[in-house]
Order: C-alpha cells, then structure tokens, then sequence
C-alpha cells in the first residue's frame, strides 16, 4: 500500500456520520474556520445563530457547545476535510440550502471577507449542489442583512 493509499485509508475510517443537527453544525463551523481562525466570539457566533433556528428549538446552549466542542475537536485531530467531507455526506438535502445561508451570514457578519472564506463560500455552494443562481441570491441578502 502506498503512502497515500495509506492516508486515505487513514481518513476514511476516520470518517463517521454525523447527526442531522452536528452535520448542520459542522457546515457551519467550517465556514467560520475557513480563514484557518476561529475565535470564542466566533464560536459563541455560531451557538446564537444555531439556537435561532427551528432544527435546535429543543436545544440548550449548553448541548450545542458540547457539539461544537465535540467538532471542533474532531477538526483539529482529523482536519478540515474530514469534518467537511462527514459533514456534507450527513446533511439532508433539504438542509442544504438554510446550511449555506447561515453559513454565509456568520461569514459576511464580521464585516471584513478573507480570500479563503469567500473561495471556501463558492465551493460550498458547488459542494452543497445548489445552484448558483440560488447561492447567489443568498449571498446578496446576506449582504444586504449584515450592512446595518
């Protein structure tokens, strides 16, 4: 076996399926970590929006930051694609989209958009298979929301 047959091989028995809610979750955190920096006022970021939403209406703040703690520690021991990858493979179709846009507004919402967030945007939305005519309706509200 070769080295490289030997990695993916590696992480893809690292690889495991995630629940609706942490597949949602690991979108999310991968947009916000993709400028390769995540601050606790990101992650804080992220609990707030997840809570807003109807999928966690029976979640505490408490359980999803044992989430987010749970993935996060799964990225830094398995790395960005394997989270990402797990991620995309656990998400329900019909998440994919309000996934995107979440993502999107905590990545638009700090005002300033790295190079890395707005490539890691474009090929989430590929990833994700929505179509870009959707993607980029998303990203203009978004826009729109996070100026005032």
């Amino acid at each position: 076996m070769s080295l490289s047959e030997n990695l993916l091989s590696t992480q893809a028995r690292r690889q495991e399926v995630f629940t609706t809610t942490e597949a949602f979750t690991a979108i999310i955190l991968a947009a916000t970590a993709s400028d390769g920096y995540i601050s606790q006022q990101r992650a804080d970021d992220i609990s707030s929006a997840l809570l807003r939403i109807k999928l966690f209406s029976g979640y505490s703040g408490e359980t999803v930051a044992q989430m987010l703690d749970k993935l996060l520690g799964l990225l830094r021991r398995d790395g960005f694609n394997v989270l990402f990858n797990t991620a995309k493979e656990s998400l329900p179709q019909n998440l994919r989209e309000t996934s995107f846009a979440v993502a999107t507004d905590l990545v638009l919402s700090d005002s300033v958009v790295s190079e890395e967030e707005r490539s890691f945007l474009n090929d989430l939305h590929q990833a994700l298979n929505i179509d870009t005519t959707t993607a980029t309706k998303i990203v203009e509200i978004m826009t729109i929301k996070n100026q005032g």
